[in-house]
């Protein structure tokens, strides 16, 4: 290989995304994992013999992959199935209080108006109306832009984009924007939960997040075989187009040669390159795990700073009582004291998310199960908490009729100190900075970092956590970079008259 050559450092779908980005471009790349697998967060877990997806099991914004595999010539539907859901999501509050929520918006407002009266159902349609503004006005101006900020953004579209921005209530909290649309508690809690998509509490998050109303909406697909298929796919292409990868390789320090990133190293051995893409949390780097070097390149942030972490419980189990969907939500009565507890703590009755992989033609059996709950991000420092945290989880699932009978060999459980080992330094935070308050989003470090050749990528960066942020963070990363290679690329040593030398 030669120094020319760029290094992801990390195989998680931003990682993925960049690498193939790269070679669809011709440029030499070498991705470095320290896990012995392709994914990152996207991991499969072996539970008892069955492959279960441990991480993300949301799949949305299937237009973003679709371009990424468009970029390097080929056809996503040549290399995963992906089937729509018809029900996004099954809602449960007690054992008489369920909603589901459709891929057909007429659907949902008819369940809504079952639920909750005809009105609720009016406002939904106000409100999903209302979620697919916030998300156009914010696609391509913001969610595919290098480094937006509040007068770019609102400057994207001249007058007009300062009217657009002005209307997606840009100083509002997610909680207040809901509570102008539903009267119902259970609706307002129903959406708030968006927040935590990007872990963090619909009482502090912005009104903006309520754009992932629409991106459900949208579509939501599950994949043949898991979401971990989709990272073998883009790992299966990118070595079609040229790339290496590493795994079992933790990379101990990046280096520097005036000034610009030079190489990494391992324990055992060193890689020339002229470029690095870091997908890993950022934070990762501002800790000065990748050495010294490139510590200053991010911004620390503080522990109550950190988004939320999750215990999940990753089962083969059999379950009764309560109809399961593919995705399913459990809510707590009172929301508002599960996010004050979760500032510090474990709520006593926290709510629960289970994704049942094997819902679709299930014949009753045991079946494939991912519960979970959030958890503030104390991986780092607090002691372990799951056992007394599964109690409440399990009283809050009979309370709303359904039973899951766990075996202790075919369980794996994964709390905040076990995601801090598989994310160092975040203290098991799953989605970087919380998004709270206006500019937050705003706050995450952006692709290009102030020492030349080094780039970031992930959840933790922007756009976003999630899925297809991820993957979104990788081209922007990708782009950067070629965009900072063509720059110096352009100029060439000439002589003037006089003698002197210059670049």
């Amino acid at each position: 290989m030669s120094r020319d050559r760029t290094i992801i450092i990390g195989a998680g779908m931003g990682g993925l995304a960049a690498a193939l980005s790269l070679a669809a471009k011709g440029e030499e790349v070498l991705v470095m994992e320290r896990q012995q697998a392709p994914g990152g967060k996207m991991r499969r877990l072996d539970v008892a013999g069955h492959g279960i997806d441990g991480g993300p099991t949301v799949f949305t914004m299937r237009w973003v992959l679709e371009q990424i595999f468009a970029e390097a010539g080929a056809e996503l539907s040549d290399h995963v199935t992906l089937e729509p859901l018809s029900i996004l999501a099954r809602h449960a509050w007690s054992a008489t209080e369920r909603l589901d929520l459709h891929a057909d918006l007429a659907a949902s407002a008819d369940s809504i108006g079952d639920f909750a009266g005809a009105a609720e159902a009016q406002r939904f349609l106000t409100f999903s109306a209302e979620a697919k503004r916030i998300y156009r006005t914010l696609e391509k101006p913001f969610l595919c832009a290098q480094r937006p900020n509040p007068v770019s953004l609102a400057m994207s579209n001249g007058l007009s984009g300062i009217r657009d921005v002005a209307r997606i209530n840009p100083f509002e909290t997610m909680w207040k924007g809901l509570a102008r649309h539903f009267r119902d508690l259970r609706l307002r809690q129903l959406f708030g939960r968006y927040a935590t998509y990007c872990g963090s509490s619909p009482f502090l998050a912005p009104a903006t997040l309520m754009l992932v109303a629409h991106v459900e909406q949208a579509g939501v697909w599950s994949v043949k075989g898991g979401m971990h298929e989709l990272a073998l796919a883009l790992e299966g292409l990118a070595r079609r187009k040229g790339v290496s990868f590493r795994y079992g390789e933790d990379v101990t320090e990046i280096g520097t040669e005036r000034g610009r990133v030079a190489w990494v190293s391992t324990v055992k051995e060193r890689f020339d390159c002229s470029a690095v893409i870091v997908n890993a949390d950022s934070q990762a780097v501002a800790a000065g795990l990748l050495g010294g070097g490139v510590k200053s390149a991010v911004a620390s942030i503080r522990p109550k700073q950190r988004s939320l972490s999750a215990i999940t419980w990753a089962a083969v189990a059999e379950t009764s009582g309560f109809p399961l969907a593919r995705h399913n939500v459990f809510f707590s009565r009172d929301y508002a004291q599960e996010f004050r507890t979760l500032s510090t703590g474990y709520p006593d009755e926290p709510t629960v998310y289970i994704c049942a992989q094997d819902r679709e033609g299930h014949q009753g059996g045991p079946e494939r199960l991912l519960l979970l709950v959030n958890s503030p991000a104390n991986g780092d420092h607090a002691p372990q908490a799951w056992a007394r945290v599964e109690l409440a989880m399990r009283e809050k699932l009979a309370q709303c009729g359904l039973c899951v009978d766990f075996k202790p060999d075919s369980t794996i459980i994964t709390d905040p100190a076990r995601f801090h080992g598989l994310f160092p330094a975040t203290g098991g935070a799953l989605y970087g900075r919380a998004s709270h308050g206006w500019m937050a989003s705003f706050q995450r470090p952006a692709a290009r970092t102030r020492i030349p050749g080094l780039f970031l990528a992930g959840g933790s960066v922007h756009p976003g956590p999630g899925v297809p942020m991820a993957m979104l963070s990788g081209r922007l990363a990708a782009q950067s970079l070629l965009a900072s290679r063509a720059s110096t690329r352009a100029f060439h040593k000439a002589v003037t008259v006089g003698g002197i030398s210059t670049a």
